[in-house]
């Protein structure tokens, strides 16, 4: 039975409407987006066929274009507008935790690492510079590609840290395709970091591992700071 076919109230647009996003399911608010299903099939019935074909909404959201455009219907310009719905969301996300007056417990730094290092098919090594009240001074990402101890330059760390008055820092970077466990080469890195910014008296509070799916790691909750 086509959508149109079924009562109004139970249509998921106009269930939306009436009340509101969050009564919908995933399948009902990612056929609002196809917004028309394939033969013999309605946008609701291709959305559930969608997110049980790659497992979950995040990895379908999360999946290669070849993956998706694998999918009868699913073509590039379809795969394009969800790739640019996911980046205005994600945008939206971290100007919101951005604007957060602290950065003091680990749940915050997760949430707000997720939303910039999570969806990153390569791996970024990024700083975060925090003031005495530990509020975000500024993000930057510091390394593009496999982390070792000679990726990135304490030199260069203890020069940013400096040049933005930061009082002290968070450290994070991205495992796109494994489990967020650190290497020994991260473990190694940290502490030759946490050393040189000691000289100068900026704190090192943590250093986060980002799987692309599932919650981050913290260094200084596993005992490794």
């Amino acid at each position: 039975m086509a959508i149109t076919d079924w009562p109004e109230s139970e249509r998921p647009r106009e269930k939306l409407l009436a009340r509101g996003a969050a009564a919908l399911s995933d399948a009902e608010l990612l056929a609002i987006f196809l917004r028309v299903g394939v033969r013999g099939m309605s946008a609701v019935d291709l959305a559930r066929c969608l997110i049980t074909r790659f497992g979950s909404l995040t990895r379908m959201c999360g999946a290669h274009a070849d993956d998706f455009t694998a999918v009868p219907g699913m073509g590039l310009a379809k795969y394009a507008q969800l790739q640019a719905a996911m980046e205005l969301a994600r945008r939206a996300l971290t100007e919101t935790l951005g604007e957060r007056t602290l950065f003091d417990s680990p749940q915050i730094v997760r949430d707000w690492l997720r939303l910039r290092l999570g969806h990153l098919p390569h791996e970024t090594f990024c700083v975060m510079l925090l003031d005495a009240r530990h509020c975000l001074i500024e993000a930057i990402d510091l390394f593009r590609g496999t982390l070792t101890q000679t990726s990135v330059y304490p030199r260069e760390v203890v020069k940013i840290a400096l040049a933005h008055n930061a009082a002290a820092v968070i450290f994070a970077h991205n495992h796109p395709s494994g489990a967020a466990e650190p290497s020994s080469a991260d473990e190694l890195l940290t502490r030759t970091l946490k050393d040189a910014l000691g000289l100068v008296d900026i704190r090192v509070l943590d250093h986060f591992v980002v799987p692309a799916h599932g919650a981050p790691l913290s260094f200084a909750e596993r005992g490794l700071l």
